[in-house]
């Protein structure tokens, strides 16, 4: 097996990779992804664990990881329910800044947002998706006035979700506080199935 070689590839482009190589692999058949960060192996991961296959991870030598990822055997048995960072119908939050609207003054943009957060709380149904990406990376890590409205609406079956190539980009890979590191692909996905989008 000649692994797929992903070093260098940003976010998303190792899991779209993944996904042709997947789309012509048997049953019991393996493709390996040579990627040069924990970022692509865990989406790698992920990926793998959403379409019911198998996933393992070996260290390739100068900080690679070589991921394998085997498709499971029963391709025409019952479909496996998708992970939920694939499931789409309802609303959809995806927040890019950590402040809300724009204004000459420093302050009041914060404090929209943290009052917005803490509305969507008070809503009936939680959202199907909160995901934060850019800036909004600062409203999920520590030090975010955010993090206990944000947690509640986890709490309440939100799938909350930090782009991780933001993450790194900000240095905040490490200080994530409420939810989990997704990447664009999923988040494109996310969107892609919604029922309702509201967009900041």
């Amino acid at each position: 097996m000649n692994p797929l070689n992903l070093i260098g590839r940003p976010c998303p482009l190792p899991v779209i990779e993944a996904k042709k190589a997947l789309r012509t692999a048997g049953p019991g058949q393996s493709i390996g992804l040579l990627v040069d960060n924990d970022l692509a192996g865990q989406n790698l991961g992920k990926l793998a664990a959403g379409l019911g296959h198998a996933v393992s991870f070996e260290a390739a030598g100068d900080g690679h990881i070589l991921v394998t990822i085997t498709v499971r055997d029963d391709p025409a048995g019952p479909a496996l329910r998708p992970a939920r960072a694939l499931e789409g119908g309802g609303l959809v939050v995806v927040i890019g800044h950590e402040a809300l609207g724009g204004g000459p003054g420093p302050e009041l943009g914060p404090a929209l947002m943290k009052a917005f957060l803490h509305s969507l709380t008070e809503l009936d149904q939680a959202p199907e998706h909160l995901l934060f990406l850019n800036g909004g990376a600062f409203l999920t890590t520590e030090g975010s006035s955010a993090l206990e409205d944000i947690q509640l609406l986890e709490d309440r079956g939100a799938v909350v979700g930090t782009c991780g190539a933001c993450l790194d980009f900000y240095q905040l890979a490490g200080k994530l506080k409420v939810g989990s590191v997704t990447n664009i692909y999923a988040i494109a996905a996310a969107l892609a199935q919604a029922g309702k989008i509201i967009n900041f």
